[in-house]
């Protein structure tokens, strides 16, 4: 009886065979799976999570098709824990599996923080979101990483013009960075809390909304001084090579969504 592996080597290999239309494709391979890791956020043990991958490479001209398995089989045998040190190791194999020059990867996952309510200490877990973002090739790897947090915001021109009050919402602010080496991703994080009027919390009890809620009024951010704190603290930081910063605020009391980005240029 033949064994699995001499069956497979007398099956044809369609996807290896010659393409006459002679078109390199610029990224092909497989999106939208799902894949357990370890990520390290900060400080302690790596963090649990599931992430949305997407692995591809360029396909030579001379090449039908790309090996749709050997993508699985590199993420699998790279093991469960994710390091940003270790995405060119991993990207690097893919070149050589499928016989590419580029191969690009991302990752997308949650990843939670423990915060202290303000007054109480009433400790809750908070959600974010990160990406690893790289492209390898032949002289070097590129690593974007972002994270994505919610933060609150209050009007200054609400304030000013009040009586009594303000408006007040939720924000939502990406920062996309490359970096000497990575940030950790709660470092990325605290920057973006602390240009806000107020960070957000799970568990909040009466004397900590007071607090939160006299914070933020007493900081006022309008969309485009919270894109301005922000990219004032990268600027200041000789690790970070590029970066670019997003904030969109989910107005109370429009019917629009407030925006701005800032980015540097090269």
């Amino acid at each position: 009886m033949k064994q699995p592996d001499d069956n497979a080597s007398a099956l044809r290999d369609t996807q290896s065979e010659y393409d006459h239309r002679r078109i390199v494709i610029d990224r092909v391979g497989v999106k939208n799976l799902r894949f357990p890791i370890q990520i390290g956020v900060g400080p302690g043990a790596p963090q649990s999570t599931i992430a949305m991958v997407q692995l591809t490479v360029e396909l030579p001209q001379e090449f039908k098709g790309t090996h749709m398995s050997r993508f699985l089989e590199v993420l699998q045998a790279h093991g469960p824990v994710l390091h940003p040190e270790d995405i060119e190791h991993l990207l690097r194999s893919l070149i050589e599996r499928l016989h590419s020059k580029r191969a690009h990867l991302e990752f997308e996952f949650p990843f939670f923080l423990e915060k202290k309510a303000p007054v109480t200490g009433a400790p809750g877990l908070v959600d974010y979101t990160a990406r690893f973002s790289a492209t390898a090739e032949d002289n070097g790897c590129d690593l974007v990483t972002t994270v994505i947090a919610n933060v609150t915001t209050l009007c200054p021109c609400s304030k000013a013009i009040s009586e009594t009050g303000a408006h007040n919402q939720r924000g939502q602010v990406t920062l996309r960075l490359r970096a000497e080496r990575p940030l950790p991703l709660a470092e990325m994080v605290a920057l973006i809390e602390r240009s806000a009027s107020s960070e957000l919390y799970s568990v909040l009890k009466r004397p900590d909304e007071k607090a939160v809620t006299e914070r933020a009024y007493a900081n006022p951010v309008f969309v485009e001084d919270l894109v301005r704190n922000i990219a004032s603290q990268v600027i200041a930081d000789r690790r970070i090579t590029w970066w670019q910063v997003e904030a969109e605020n989910f107005e109370s009391i429009h019917n629009h969504n407030a925006y701005a980005m800032v980015e540097k240029h090269q």
